[in-house]
């Protein structure tokens, strides 16, 4: 048996497969204590542990621990002359209108930021040995006195060569056994000296925090008779066991999101649409990525409370627009939706637990689209008369009935997804008619129609069972693990030879860590490098074709650097200038075999119910449909609303619905 639990921000979700026999749990999550609801998750799900073979399990924890501030007690080492490196950053100014502007703080005090003596050329030879004696004299008895449950090595160019950062490492190991040390190169192979310290940093400091989760959540797994493989999911979109993220829990940081994507691509697949853009509107936010012909798209740097971490992920992008997010009026008297969310506790003030700002479920429950009595399947009765006091302040002021405040509030939602994905398609030079809209998580199929719309998308397909895809694509995702190391050559002949080599020797390293973690067999590679024009900042990444790979030229690769260069800025496509290599990334990956398989509870047909939906200014009569009780090619025209256990979709007039044979929902706008 697989499993896959998943705690996002509100709900927890679960998903069992064994054979053909699927179970799908959802439980409220437990923000205070994430183990406590993903172990729920288990429990209600009735599953006896000891016949879990496979337990992928996906977390905000490291998220959470970064954004609230709730990480260990770290200390932060960096070459003389450069104590001050968290705190300067870069020279860029993100609010240039902001007359209180200020950089985002790093979590840790300057007190906490020390300095050793040494230094390497960007060559990575030696200009100044590491001062041992130094260290141990003055680093170490300061290290001690500061009561630090972890440490972040960063010295300078240790990217080119970690000869002085591993010394220190063991140097600081040797005198304090219990605390955690992180080393750059572990972590961020990568030259950009704040990018490496901030990742190193977060990872040291979130690690302490992974360690105890993973550890708690483990014994309470082993007391209940669990003896099956316990793996995590990482932000690039695959997993690795939980003993392996004890030295990389920054990759962890959206795990979630991460295997959100991944189901919505297997499930979409099952129909032939490789072309998509995944939209997971859960309870506290929206997130969005573009996947190009079944694969993801995949960034090397991302950012966290406005800190860069250098370290691959999938392409996504969030937004505060989730089922949660409260509808509130700022200080200029507009109507704005999110980023706050009112959560698990207390949630939309329909929950019934003492909310009582209005959210965006509360403004489906005014409009008719969720029915108080049929929220996940008729197992959690909401308040609709809540959610209509909810909205009446907000109506009385603008001078609007409840449900046009209502409206309103999922028309801004509908509008900040909107350019979430204008992020990720349009500004990547992607035009997302191109693509087909797979919405997921709770809210996601009530929303889509609208989204697609305003983006002249004309495809959506709605996976069956959509409010824990996150969860099913914990079980469908594969065993994933990246390299990546600096290495800085003008492009020619001898470079592409070079790039070749290291690339080899890269694979060797990536193999034998796999078999570290004991998950033997056949390892696929994406294999690429990122280049740029000799005088830019900033590089753009080229994937290499495996069969290619022993036969690399300067001629090839700038052709192929070329082309991704216009294709990204519009220009480039002549090379008119000197081109360099930069950095070289190699992912590997471990395919799982046979994929699992997410279908629909079938139930018998039922009677077609009628339902009132406020809809353009108007209330519109429409049908209402049991997703389970559907089959297979039965066609809807809407205006219509389709119910399922996890999700419900709205289909507007002008929209049609099929169910499918591989059990999707796909919707196709009228021409």
């Amino acid at each position: 048996m697989r499993v896959g639990v998943e705690v996002g921000g509100t709900f927890t979700d679960l998903v069992a497969v064994e054979g053909g026999r699927l179970v799908v749990t959802k439980v409220p999550s437990t923000p205070k204590s994430p183990d406590v609801g993903a172990f729920a998750a288990l429990t209600a799900s009735g599953i006896d542990l000891s016949r879990i073979k496979d337990l992928g399990h996906g977390s905000t924890v490291a998220t959470n621990a970064v954004l609230e501030r709730k990480g260990a007690t770290v200390a932060f080492i960096a070459t003389a002359g450069f104590r001050d490196l968290l705190f300067m950053q870069r020279h860029d100014r993100r609010n240039i209108y902001d007359l209180f502007y200020a950089k985002p703080a790093p979590p840790v005090r300057r007190k906490d930021c020390f300095e050793a003596a040494e230094r390497l050329r960007a060559d990575g030879s030696v200009e100044t040995p590491l001062d041992e004696a130094k260290v141990r004299a003055e680093l170490i008895p300061a290290l001690k006195s500061g009561g630090y449950r972890a440490v972040a090595i960063c010295l300078l160019n240790a990217y080119a060569n970690p000869v002085h950062e591993k010394r220190l490492a063991a140097l600081i190991a040797e005198s304090l056994p219990g605390v955690l040390v992180t080393c750059s190169h572990q972590v961020a192979r990568e030259f950009r000296e704040f990018e490496r310290a901030s990742t190193t940093l977060l990872s040291a400091y979130v690690q302490p925090v992974i360690d105890g989760y993973l550890h708690r959540f483990e014994g309470k797994l082993a007391d209940a008779g669990f003896t099956g493989r316990f793996t995590v999911m990482q932000s690039n979109g695959g997993r690795l066991p939980a003993s392996a993220m004890r030295q990389s829990a920054i990759t962890a940081l959206y795990s979630g999101p991460a295997a959100g994507v991944v189901g919505a691509t297997r499930q979409a697949a099952r129909s032939g649409y490789k072309d998509l853009i995944t939209f997971d509107m859960g309870g506290t936010s929206t997130d969005v990525c573009l996947v190009q012909d079944g694969r993801p798209s995949l960034a090397s740097e991302s950012e966290i409370d406005g800190l860069p971490i250098r370290t691959p992920i999938l392409d996504i992008v969030s937004v505060g627009a989730g089922g949660g997010s409260i509808a509130w009026v700022d200080d200029g008297g507009m109507l704005r939706v999110g980023p706050q969310s009112a959560g698990a506790d207390p949630g939309p003030a329909c929950y019934g637990k003492g909310g009582t700002e209005p959210a965006t479920t509360d403004a489906h429950i005014v409009i008719g689209t969720i029915r108080p009595g049929a929220f996940l399947g008729g197992r959690m009765t909401l308040d609709g008369d809540a959610a209509r006091r909810a909205f009446e302040p907000i109506a009385a002021r603008f001078g609007l009935g409840i449900e046009q405040a209502a409206s309103s509030a999922l028309q801004l939602a509908d509008a900040n997804i909107v350019r979430a994905i204008q992020l990720v398609s349009t500004e990547r030079g992607r035009d997302p008619r191109d693509y087909a809209l797979v919405p997921f998580g709770g809210a996601g199929p009530l929303h889509a129609a609208r989204i697609a719309e305003e983006l002249g998308i004309s495809t959506i397909v709605v996976p069956p069972n959509a409010g824990v895809i996150s969860a099913y694509g914990l079980v469908a995702s594969d065993y994933t693990k990246f390299d990546a190391v600096t290495r800085k050559m003008k492009l020619d002949d001898a470079a592409a030879t070079e790039a070749g080599k290291t690339f080899a020797e890269m694979r060797a390293r990536l193999a034998a860590q796999f078999t570290d973690m004991k998950l033997p067999g056949g390892l696929d590679y994406i294999h690429t490098l990122e280049m740029r024009f000799v005088g830019q900042a900033f590089e753009v990444g080229v994937e290499i074709p495996t069969d290619r790979l022993d036969s690399l030229d300067g001629a090839y690769l700038s052709g192929l650097f070329a082309d991704a260069h216009h294709r990204t800025f519009m220009h480039g496509a002549t090379l008119d200038r000197a081109v360099e290599i930069v950095t070289l990334r190699v992912g590997a990956t471990l395919p799982i075999g046979i994929i699992p398989q997410l279908d629909r509870e079938k139930l018998a047909a039922r009677a077609l119910e009628q339902a009132k939906i406020f809809h353009d200014e108007a209330w519109l009569d429409c049908a209402r449909y049991t997703a389970e009780a559907l089959e297979a090619g039965q066609k809807i025209t809407g205006p219509a609303v389709v119910e399922g256990y996890t999700a419900t979709t709205w289909v507007p007039p002008g929209w049609t619905a099929t169910l499918d044979p591989a059990d999707n929902l796909v919707l196709r706008r009228s021409p």
